[in-house]
């Protein structure tokens, strides 16, 4: 009983703010506070185009297993060691994106069914990202 008291506790205000945008992202990437997860669903042969900073990687293709609530103490330090960062707690905010937002939205509907309820979707995602950062230097370029 104590457990699922813990799964529902949600910040309505944090989740109200709907999909995330580069706008919201980028602060966070450049001064990362550790008080919200990113988490990368691509699979790792994407993952080694790059990533958005201070982000973390936990392929689609593994996320149940590892987002699994039944998956306790030894399993969260298999989870630690597996993807080098503890998993969140129930109560923890976390973005979610991937290549284009769909299976990011997929994962964080895995994650809402398991428990995590503060969760969102970066839904422009890695193709969001680069575009984004490409214009953002050609800005910066353009007035040097």
């Amino acid at each position: 009983m104590f457990s699922f008291t813990i799964r529902m506790c949600r910040d309505e205000t944090w989740l109200k703010r709907g999909p995330v945008t580069y706008q919201e992202l980028k602060p966070y990437t450049e001064t990362p506070s550790g008080h919200i997860t990113l988490i990368d669903v691509r699979e790792p042969n994407e993952v080694s185009q790059g990533m958005i900073p201070a982000s973390v990687n936990v392929p689609l293709s593994e996320f149940k297993a590892a987002f699994n609530p039944e998956n306790d103490a030894p399993a969260s330090t298999d989870f630690e060691r597996k993807y080098s960062f503890p998993r969140p707690k129930f109560n923890d905010p976390i973005i979610f994106y991937c290549r284009s937002g769909r299976r990011s939205q997929q994962a964080l509907e895995e994650a809402q069914k398991h428990g995590w309820w503060n969760t969102r979707n970066y839904t422009g995602s890695w193709i969001d990202w680069v575009a984004q950062e490409k214009s953002n230097k050609k800005d910066s370029d353009d007035d040097e």
